[in-house]
């Protein structure tokens, strides 16, 4: 199974949700950062992160290792974690 999962997601937002809530159903240890609920400086500081890896800064965007997923892609998300 992959090292590190890392979500930037939207607190309001239903695919992340969906991510989230796949990710808990199999046991998969993740860091999140929900961007919406963080302000001015620290907000683009994150938003910046964020297009590193996802240059339209969509979301749900997943790290999980090298591979970055966007979107709340079951099968992709599941072949990267090697479920």
């Amino acid at each position: 199974m992959a090292d590190s999962v890392k979500l930037y997601t939207l607190s309001t937002c239903g695919h992340c949700k969906s991510t989230k809530t796949f990710l808990n159903e199999c046991k998969v240890k993740y860091d999140f950062t929900d961007v919406d609920l963080f302000h001015g400086d620290e907000r683009a500081a994150i938003l910046e992160d964020v297009k590193k890896w996802n240059p339209n800064c969509s979301f749900p965007t997943i790290i999980i290792g090298d591979t970055v997923i966007v979107g709340y892609k079951e099968d992709e998300i599941r072949e990267a974690l090697g479920l």
